[in-house]
């Protein structure tokens, strides 16, 4: 069931997140449900329980390096049961738009509670599936598709200024600047793709240059709404 914006559920996910910038900054990462269901291509089917039976096949080429076209382990609209539909795991979709949202629940009520972890996503993204999740919901995203905890792949210098990259897989460590942001600007280090508070290792919003040193012991690195990111050292 789709969630409808409203104050409650703003000041709910800014809640649950660790700023750890100057005093009065807010982390730029707005979940609203509604939002995403607006973006959802409105063509999945579902059984009475919600699941979604659409198998489409993600056409996009990955972003992160893989060339060959593969099926989607999970369709990018859907509402799944984990441990029954899919497995737990992490899981990846690159070359989102605007309108992608995903959501992790410790049941199915629906309720603003059942809320674990949620994103809207444009780019890339990583989200890590708990044995203990119930739910995973997704909104007008791409394919995911289940990864392995092998580091393949060449990490590049400079991405994107919106995405989730995998570090020594999709970005290099090292100290990156990305230059003429306007206000929204975002990026956070992580230390696994679970989303939560106690994920997040460091985070900034930037207006202008930013400058962040990520680390080879960080697992992910997000960015949002900002400029490319180039390596500098």
């Amino acid at each position: 069931m789709a969630h409808h914006a409203h104050p409650q559920k703003q000041r709910n996910w800014f809640a649950r997140h660790k700023v750890l910038t100057a005093a009065g900054a807010i982390v730029a990462v707005v979940a609203i449900g509604s939002a995403a269901a607006g973006g959802s291509d409105g063509d999945d089917k579902t059984t009475a329980t919600g699941t979604a039976t659409d198998k489409s096949t993600d056409k996009a080429a990955d972003k992160g390096g893989d060339k060959a076209k593969k099926k989607a382990d999970m369709s990018g609209s859907g509402t799944y049961q984990v441990g029954k539909d899919v497995k737990p795991g992490t899981y990846r979709s690159t070359g989102n738009k605007l309108g992608c949202y995903w959501e992790r629940a410790k049941d199915s009520k629906g309720e603003l509670d059942s809320i674990l972890a949620n994103d809207n996503v444009v780019g890339s993204s990583y989200v890590t599936l708990g044995a203990d999740d119930k739910v995973f919901k997704t909104r007008g995203c791409k394919g995911w598709n289940l990864v392995t905890d092998e580091k393949t792949g060449t990490p590049k210098s400079e991405v994107p200024g919106n995405g989730m990259y995998r570090v020594g897989v999709d970005i290099a460590p090292g100290t990156y600047k990305a230059d003429g942001n306007k206000s929204g600007c975002y990026w956070e280090r992580d230390k696994d793709a679970l989303h939560g508070t106690d994920s997040i290792e460091a985070n900034e919003n930037v207006t202008g240059s930013g400058i962040v040193t990520i680390t080879p012991q960080d697992a992910y690195f997000k960015t949002s709404g900002c400029a490319d990111w180039k390596k500098t050292a």
